[in-house]
């Protein structure tokens, strides 16, 4: 379905398809304005949103099945034809489960936030020769602050390393999409083009995913967004003792922050095989690379 059909009738008048053209994000709040979000920081606006009409998105979005999604509400988002995710704000509620207190889906939603999936065929080119190493690559870590691009870097590094270079064979790549950002599976199918010798997890958290995929797909990189939990590290670790490379990206805005908390989690004895790849976004959108070895020495930069 195209992006613009997914809209409530009131703001499809309002907004022409054309008006989507760069949009990042589509924004929906009970009693405030429609927004969309481009890359440049500019924003329209249109209207005032309704509870009714942000039902009628959500009946759209669903295929008219809410409760279908009953998993993907309890988690906060869901993913759409296409590889849009559409995150959910509302009313959260617990009940007792054992000795826990497990989440509810969502109910009585009051906001609803489309990021737009783009794929950005070729922008991570650059950043390949230097982290190719050997046969595989570097561990290597995307990092930048939110909404940059990190998981669009990611998408494309995986995508080229996938399907190979013209004297580089492609590689086998295990994908673990715990927020389906990455593939953005949609009923079990990647909407997202990551090359030819790829294999997704959807779905499915991190640390057991990477241990997954080295127990059964015998991938020669793992590739994984948002690292931070010890438990994440910890499976990096256990990737790279087995001859694994891992790809991920981070949240951190300057390479020493991803230094310390490689080291905090024990992985100082990886640094010398480590490429930090930093990306920042300009005012007028572009955005701008720079890489560090594990030492923080840089090696390339973009501008």
């Amino acid at each position: 379905m195209e992006l613009h059909n997914y809209l409530p009738v009131a703001f499809r008048t309002q907004i022409a398809p054309s008006d989507l053209k760069g949009a990042e994000e589509i924004r929906l709040r009970v009693g405030q304005p429609l927004e969309i979000m481009y890359a440049d920081e500019k924003c329209r606006k249109y209207g005032e949103l309704h509870v009714g009409q942000l039902r009628e998105m959500l009946n759209y979005l669903s295929g008219y099945s809410p409760y279908a999604m009953e998993e993907e509400l309890r988690q906060g988002f869901f993913t759409v034809e296409g590889g849009h995710r559409v995150g959910v704000s509302g009313r959260t509620s617990y009940q007792k489960k054992g000795r826990w207190n497990e989440m509810n889906p969502l109910s009585e939603i009051n906001g609803l936030n489309i990021r737009i999936a783009h794929e950005r065929k070729d922008c991570a080119r650059p950043i390949l020769p230097w982290i190719y190493h050997g046969r595989s690559i570097y561990h290597t870590i995307i990092f930048a602050a939110p909404g940059v691009g990190k998981t669009t870097y990611l998408r494309d590094t995986i995508r080229c390393l996938s399907r190979g270079e013209e004297n580089r064979r492609g590689l086998k790549i295990g994908v673990v999409d715990e927020r389906s950002e990455i593939a953005a599976c949609h009923r079990g199918v990647p909407q997202n083009d990551l090359g030819p010798r790829c294999d997704v997890l959807d779905n499915c958290p991190k640390e057991q995913g990477m241990r997954m995929l080295l127990r059964a797909m015998s991938p020669e990189v793992i590739a994984v967004d948002e690292l931070g939990l010890p438990e994440d590290f910890a499976a990096v670790g256990e990737s790279a003792k087995c001859g694994v490379a891992v790809l991920g990206t981070m949240h951190a805005g300057q390479k020493e922050e991803v230094r310390e908390r490689l080291l905090d989690n024990g992985l100082a004895g990886i640094l010398s095989e480590v490429r930090l790849v930093g990306l920042n976004r300009k005012e007028d959108g572009t955005r701008v690379l720079q890489i560090w070895n594990g030492e923080g020495a840089c090696l390339w930069r973009s501008w």
